[in-house]
């Protein structure tokens, strides 16, 4: 009896030990020697850059997710961090660098959000391991996924049309969002634009939000591509398996080609799913841990189209409201 009663206490105190560390998600990972940091609270508005435009009449709230701007880094006790901290201002600061510039032109169809969260560290991509990124990517997505319902209820105009747009790791979250999305909320939707990260045949299956763009003007549609040299060149970590590509210069998605700037020549292998870019070297970006921009043109997605892609979320927020006969 004695025996039961000790092995019942022992079963006991473990299960009790195992909860409370199991609890603990704040500001530590399940590794000892990993820190997490605190999740934003999207009622500040210092987790949030926000550019407001009262210019246009007919005009689309813009929700951007950035790409990822942080390696890991140490705490000042030792513990290794593989995520941005949004509670750092270097590290909003240096999302402003990408998503000010995103709002110079995304943000003429209307008023411009974009949370600050805990994207991964460009390390986790580097390991070009599906599992370890899926894991790392949790964290992230919790925070959009607050930052989104945060948008959605407290955006002034709730029944205005809006346009989700992301850069890589950005890219990976509009893709989740839009499979997570419910239905009244993606009526609402003018396009997603998913730059420099692939849209999987899983992902397509996995939710009716996913209908690859076919044109310049067609909407509730996702605009998916990215860019490479060669086809030789594809990064699977974020370009492949794809399941759609458009040609963000002249919206088709053949093969026929597009010159852009004069010089360039870009047109869509519809085997790949990818852009093939002729005429353009990328020199002005370096080579990303030797995965990225090495034969493809990742740096470059949102700033090669920064016009194609200006006039088009335009085009479709005026095309979203022909629809609509508003």
């Amino acid at each position: 009896m004695i025996r039961k009663r000790l092995t019942y206490c022992i079963g006991v105190f473990l299960f009790l030990l195992l909860a409370s560390c199991g609890s603990n998600d704040r500001g530590a990972g399940t590794d000892a020697a990993t820190y997490i940091p605190d999740a934003p609270d999207y009622a500040d508005a210092t987790m949030w850059y926000i550019r407001q435009n009262s210019t246009v009449d007919k005009g689309a709230d813009i929700f951007y997710l950035v790409s990822t701007w942080e390696t890991d880094w140490t705490t000042e006790d030792g513990r290794v961090c593989h995520y941005a901290d949004v509670h750092n201002a270097t590290h909003r600061a240096n999302m402003d660098k990408e998503i000010s510039r995103i709002a110079g032109y995304m943000g003429e169809a209307g008023d411009f959000y974009s949370p600050y969260y805990r994207h991964i560290t460009i390390e986790g991509w580097a390991t070009l391991n599906e599992d370890t990124i899926s894991n790392r990517f949790r964290t992230a997505f919790s925070d959009v996924q607050a930052a989104f319902d945060t948008f959605l209820r407290q955006r002034p105009d709730p029944d205005r049309p809006f346009v989700l747009a992301g850069f890589s790791q950005g890219g990976k979250t509009v893709v989740e969002l839009l499979k997570t999305m419910p239905a009244d909320v993606a009526r609402r939707l003018v396009a997603a634009y998913v730059l420099g990260y692939k849209v999987t045949p899983a992902d397509t299956l996995a939710t009716e939000n996913i209908r690859p763009a076919q044109g310049a003007t067609d909407t509730g549609v996702t605009i998916c591509y990215n860019s490479v040299s060669d086809v030789r060149y594809i990064q699977p970590v974020v370009a492949a398996p794809c399941a759609m590509c458009i040609n963000p210069v002249n919206w088709r998605t053949d093969a026929t080609p597009a010159t852009l700037h004069d010089t360039i020549t870009v047109s869509v292998s519809p085997q790949h799913h990818v852009l093939v870019v002729k005429g353009y070297s990328g020199s002005e970006y370096q080579p990303i841990l030797g995965f990225l921009n090495v034969g493809d043109f990742h740096s470059a997605e949102p700033w090669l189209y920064e016009e194609c892609l200006r006039e088009n979320i335009r085009a479709r927020v005026e095309a979203y409201y022909d629809k609509e006969g508003r």
